[in-house]
């Protein structure tokens, strides 16, 4: 399982953005400083209030808008479901393509930023180069 912790200035506006993505709340790791937001059975957004961030330790909050520590990349079934979910966020109150779209013909990808400034990628890969790698790479050997 994975748990990413994102510090948000609004948590029900963070709650609404990541439920509008496809995201559920658990609210049995959820109160009034913390959402737990359940992407799939092992990818969990924490979505902590800058007060519960603080509480993790002495790590101040960079502000997302103005730079970028991660970019955070989830895989999707298809191209449609791609620019389905970027459409998605655009429409719940987050900024689409925030990073250069990207179409390699065997790869696609777009993100979207959330309302805090947290970068999404989402891709999809054509399963034969998930599995064999790039056109241009299938072929070199590996170590």
């Amino acid at each position: 399982m994975i748990f990413i912790n994102l510090p948000v200035t609004e948590l029900n506006r963070s709650i609404a953005f990541y439920e509008a993505v496809g995201a559920t709340k658990n609210p049995k790791f959820s109160d009034d400083t913390a959402a737990c937001m359940v992407l799939s059975d092992t990818i969990y957004v924490m979505l902590l209030t800058h007060a519960k961030w603080a509480t993790f330790g002495d790590v101040p909050i960079h502000d997302a808008h103005k730079g970028a520590q991660v970019f955070l990349c989830l895989t999707r079934p298809d191209k449609p479901a791609v620019d389905g979910v970027v459409e998605q966020a655009r429409a719940a109150g987050g900024k689409s393509d925030p990073t250069p779209r990207q179409d390699y013909g065997f790869m696609y990808g777009r993100s979207f930023a959330d309302p805090d400034g947290h970068i999404w990628e989402n891709v999809w890969m054509d399963p034969q180069a998930a599995a064999e790698g790039p056109p241009d790479m299938a072929a070199k050997d590996t170590v």
